[in-house]
């Protein structure tokens, strides 16, 4: 039986794939995104602030399509799926960036990075079509910010980041994948600016559903 070239079978690798591959939005096979789901993940802007104030805008709720999308990108490894959220990203990340400002990501666990291989943030930020400025590093060991209140999250995380460089007034927008309460984004803001980098806002893809009712609530983020 006669071998096949590298690339036939590449490409009969990515046919089985997408064969076997099911909607990531709704389940139906065939696909890893059914263009229904696909027309589900259009920006829907959500402005929020943090604690402290910091101004959030999140690309869309974390409901629906745009959580189970979420969720097989960090959870299962569906990386392609970086591709149509990032271009909803892009909706809220490129009008805030504008001339010398840089988006920032808010940096990976290192046990997610190990577990995933790769840093969703910064996935998303280079799907969004803008360049990721690897500024922020954690900083010693925290619990899982799930099932925390805000109080405490705002707590646990304190003194979790710690800044690469000096900033000498360089302007920055934080960005992170999904907004839940804020405090994430203000500790972010806290190490940035006391290294002399300008914080002007922070974006996320997503804003869980109980702060994205467009109010303003205030808000802090769960950093994995």
């Amino acid at each position: 039986m006669p071998t096949l070239p590298p690339w036939q079978n590449l490409l009969a690798e990515i046919g089985a794939f997408l064969l076997a591959a099911t909607c990531a939005g709704c389940d139906v096979p065939g696909a890893l995104l059914c263009d229904r789901c696909r027309a589900r993940l259009q920006a829907d802007p959500v402005d929020v602030r943090t604690p402290r104030g910091l101004p959030v805008r999140a690309a869309l709720p974390f409901e629906g399509v745009a959580a189970r999308c979420i969720r097989r990108l960090k959870g299962d490894g569906d990386t392609l799926l970086a591709r149509p959220l990032g271009a909803a990203l892009a909706q809220v990340l490129t009008p805030a960036l504008g001339d010398g400002i840089h988006a920032v990501p808010i940096p990976t666990s290192r046990a997610a990075f190990r577990r995933r291989g790769y840093r969703v943030p910064d996935l998303l930020i280079a799907r969004a079509g803008a360049e990721p400025w690897g500024l922020l590093r954690p900083h010693g060991r925290h619990v899982d910010q799930r099932g925390l209140s805000v109080q405490e999250r705002a707590q646990n995380v304190h003194g979790s980041l710690r800044v690469r460089q000096d900033g000498r007034g360089a302007r920055v927008v934080i960005v992170d994948d999904v907004v839940t309460t804020g405090a994430t984004f203000d500790e972010a803001a806290r190490a940035l600016t006391a290294a002399g980098f300008e914080v002007v806002s922070a974006v996320a893809l997503a804003a869980t559903p109980r702060h994205s009712d467009r109010k303003g609530n205030p808000l802090t983020t769960r950093s994995n």
